[in-house]
């Protein structure tokens, strides 16, 4: 058996003459940048004058040796990425066309090639060019909302429904149209004899605390018939078998039993614990072929019952109910083969510093590579995985149907084996949108439409999303399957749908932004799980200057706007942050003034939904990560940098949680709980801006397991009486002998435009290695903290009272022997 990446790759525009060198895995865009033939992407407005490179075909080249030994043997290569309408050529024959990125293919070679040496190439035919006569084939436009088309000089002729490649691509409402094409994955040779491994799944029945048992299920293509010996062993467990197999691509199964299995947890719930299983396979003595895999041995269920509220939707692993806290991931580049692996490990750890124990991956980008899954896996984070379908009505033809279906079993079977993965979905809010049982519902995308036509699409939309994709993942793999997301009811039924029900499913709530409703919305409007919901604000400056110069620092210049993707945004953040904040004095604190405004935003957000537990049971907030430089609702930009919200979706994640509200004259402390039931000490006060005590009670409560209650109330009009409004906070705090830490949080009665801030230095004294102490001698708002090298903080963008010692731990991004961290109060930011 030989394995082996093929490397050497040049391009050219087809019918130039001029070759470049390629880097493999890349696309047409990378390549052309690091030869210097265009200009970074990502400046100013630089990415109007690249549209040119999707409307043209694209040529890349290799060669690879073939010696009478492996000529002898069967050469396969095995393409796991082409982007996309590729057509391969092996030594000048046309042997194969490609038509889907998102697919697997794979190329016996024998029959094309000869002992030397041998070219392999491959041209990209433009997916403008080629999806162009589809559109005028079926004669109307199927809705599809983020496809920037006059950007990429189409007028409103929007093609991105037809091609099997990631949505953004195209263009969305925080991401650039870059329609790249390219070898964005590697091309593997493979070399073998007799029987050649393709796939190993362990598909478990049960998954207890004593036993776990199942079976491996081996697919093989076998070129020689014969008896072979499969033995498959992981630690203590071992199981040996032969079997007859007659040539073709076989699948066996194993038998699987684990006593006293150790199993996979998200890290908050136990520890993520991956068995290593190891296939080997034998003709008589001789080892003819071995397989490895990392998995995790767990049970994991969507519970979707009804109940006095409408219908419950949490997820259970191994029996457990668990109340999700994460985010949803898009693509970490435009250029999807420019992210590294330390790339992914950084934004998994981003996501394990906030107590994430859930990603969605949303489908307008791409499946992601194996390491993402594998990091979730060993880390101990939940995958919800979307299929790749966004925002959009899709076709129904038989070749397209055909390619989607071969799409979801190559994607299903890929990553079936990862623990992590806990929820398949069908879609990114296209049920929402079409709302096809209500005629004034959705976006409007019906309205167009004739009743036949709109019969039609929804009848694709069905074959694809209640049929295809529910039945690979039903057929291939141990995990639920949702349709859309948003969806209230997993029915196909008019009365039962998706339309905008909070009781049941779940929820995209986006009237606050969208909806420029108030933040205090958020309180109003909880679901059963919240899987979308989100505010913008700006990166910090040092990626800003990535992008732009200082001619530029003006909100509606044009790098700026170029780099605000969601119509008038940069405008909406700065009439919320007018209801919010106090005026910023220039560019940078306006940067500043964004991200203190989305923290705040964020903080009533989660809080709410944290505060509805058991009734809600999941928050996944919009979004984590960029794709470029860019205005977004990410709470870490591009580079990686941490913003506001980053450390305020920390403090919002923790296990236990103190929530101060107000309901119709009362103030509430609740405490929520995601852990075992605590019982200690409540400690409410009331001080003065300038650290005064006002008011000081003592309780014990006890904070029950996985739920929210209330923990004490007060009169508002008697609490403050004869108190300012705008010189007061409400502190709360937990203590308990159980845990380690003081569980606290801080409540306002005003907005922080109104609160009595003072201009006051704020010391900042390191007392040991990375470590820092930040103390004032007045009230502080939203205290940020920089370094002097890149890294982040414990904790940053937090209040600081008269007198307060915070010691907060910075985390460099490299080995430094000397940092420098400062730190700046909102007052240093105001006019």
């Amino acid at each position: 058996m030989e394995k082996m990446i093929v490397s050497d790759w040049h391009f050219k525009q087809y019918g130039k003459e001029q070759w470049h060198r390629a880097f493999v895995p890349g696309c047409v865009h990378t390549d052309l940048l690091k030869n210097g033939l265009i200009d970074d992407p990502f400046y100013e407005d630089n990415e109007k004058a690249l549209q040119w490179i999707d409307q043209v075909d694209w040529c890349y080249e290799t060669t690879f040796d073939v010696s009478d030994d492996r000529l002898e043997k069967i050469m396969t290569f095995t393409f796991h990425g082409l982007d996309t309408y590729a057509d391969i050529y092996v030594n000048g024959v046309l042997v194969k066309k490609t038509a889907n990125m998102f697919r697997v293919y794979q190329l016996e070679l024998n029959e094309y090639v000869t002992v030397g040496k041998n070219t392999l190439m491959i041209i990209f035919q433009s997916p403008i060019k080629t999806d162009l006569p589809k559109l005028e084939a079926l004669g109307y436009q199927l809705p599809a909302a983020n496809d920037d088309s006059e950007m990429g000089g189409l007028g409103d002729k929007k093609l991105s429904v037809f091609a099997r490649k990631a949505p953004f691509h195209y263009g969305w409402d925080w991401g650039p149209r870059f329609v790249t094409s390219g070898i964005y994955k590697p091309v593997e040779l493979t070399v073998y004899e007799a029987l050649d491994v393709r796939d190993l799944y362990l598909q478990m029945d049960t998954v207890e605390k004593d036993i776990a048992t199942g079976q491996a299920e081996v697919t093989m293509v076998v070129e020689k018939a014969g008896l072979y010996t499969l033995s498959l062993h992981a630690e203590s467990f071992r199981y040996e078998e032969t079997f007859n197999l007659t040539k073709g691509t076989q699948t066996v199964h194993l038998p699987v039993s684990i006593k006293q299995p150790k199993r996979w947890y998200t890290h908050d719930l136990g520890e993520p614990y991956l068995y290593t299983f190891t296939l080997t396979v034998r003709n008589e003595k001789n080892l003819i072929a071995h397989k490895q895999m990392k998995t995790g041995l767990r049970k994991v269920r969507l519970v979707t019952e009804d109940d006095a509220n409408g219908q419950t939707f949490y997820l259970e692993l191994n029996g457990e109910r668990l109340f999700i806290k994460g985010a949803n991931h898009i693509p970490n580049d435009s250029f999807v083969s420019e992210v590294t692996d330390e790339r992914y490990q950084k934004e998994i750890q981003a996501a394990l510093f906030t107590g994430m124990n859930m990603l969605r991956v949303w489908g307008g980008g791409i499946y992601e590579r194996d390491i993402f899954y594998e990091l979730c896996d060993e880390k101990g984070i939940l995958v919800w995985q979307d299929f790749m379908f966004a925002c959009s009505m899709y076709p129904g033809d038989d070749a397209f149907l055909a390619n989607v279906k071969q799409e979801a079993i190559d994607q299903v079977t890929r990553l079936r084996h990862h623990p992590s993965i806990a929820l398949w979905c069908g879609n990114n809010e296209m049920d929402a949108a079409w709302a096809h049982y209500e005629e004034e519902g959705g976006w409007g995308w019906k309205k167009p439409f004739s009743h036949e036509l709109r019969e039609k699409i929804w009848a694709d939309y069905q074959i694809i999303f209640h049929d295809v994709l529910k039945n690979v993942v039903a057929e291939r793999t141990d995990v639920d399957y949702w349709s859309s997301s948003p969806l209230a009811y997993e029915v196909n039924d008019a009365s039962r749908h998706a339309l905008g029900v909070k009781e049941a499913g779940d929820v995209h709530y986006w009237d606050v932004w969208h909806g420029k409703q108030p933040f205090h919305a958020y309180g109003e409007n909880v679901g059963r799980f919240m899987s979308e919901y989100g505010f913008q604000s700006f990166p910090e400056k040092r990626t800003v200057d990535t992008f732009m110069t200082e001619k530029d620092y003006r909100i509606d210049s044009i790098p700026m706007l170029h780099h605000q993707k969601n119509g008038d945004g940069n405008h909406l953040i700065e009439t919320y942050m007018k209801e919010v904040l106090p005026e910023p004095k220039d560019f940078e604190s306006f940067l500043y003034m964004s991200q203190v405004l989305q923290q705040e935003a964020m903080k009533q957000a989660i809080e709410a939904h944290r505060k509805a537990m058991p009734y809600c049971m999941g928050t996944l907030y919009w979004q984590l990560n960029d794709c470029w430089p860019v205005a977004s609702w990410s709470s870490m930009d591009y580079y990686g940098r941490y913003k506001a919200s980053h450390y305020q979706v920390k403090e919002s994640f923790k296990p236990q949680l103190l929530v101060v509200s107000e309901s119709e004259g009362d103030v509430i402390v609740h405490g929520v709980n995601d852990q075992q039931a605590l019982k200690g000490e409540l400690v409410v006060s009331l001080q003065s801006l300038a650290g005064e005590m006002l008011l000081e009670d003592v309780t014990t409560v006890t904070l029950h397991q996985q739920t929210s209650t209330a923990l004490t109330v007060y009169k508002k009009a008697t609490l403050l009486k004869g108190m300012t409004l705008s010189d007061v906070v409400f502190l709360v705090e937990f203590k308990s002998n159980e845990i380690k830490e003081v569980i606290s949080n801080r409540y306002y009665f005003v907005s922080a435009k109104d609160l009595a801030i003072t201009l006051a230095p704020i010391e900042v004294e390191q007392v040991s290695p990375y470590v820092y102490r930040v103390t004032s001698e007045v009230f502080q708002k939203a205290v940020c903290l920089e370094a002097s090298v890149e890294g982040h903080f414990s904790e940053n963008f937090f209040d600081l009272l008269p007198g307060e010692e915070k010691d907060v731990v910075f985390y460099p991004g490299g080995l430094h022997q000397g940092v420098d961290v400062w730190a700046k109060g909102m007052c240093s930011f105001v006019k």
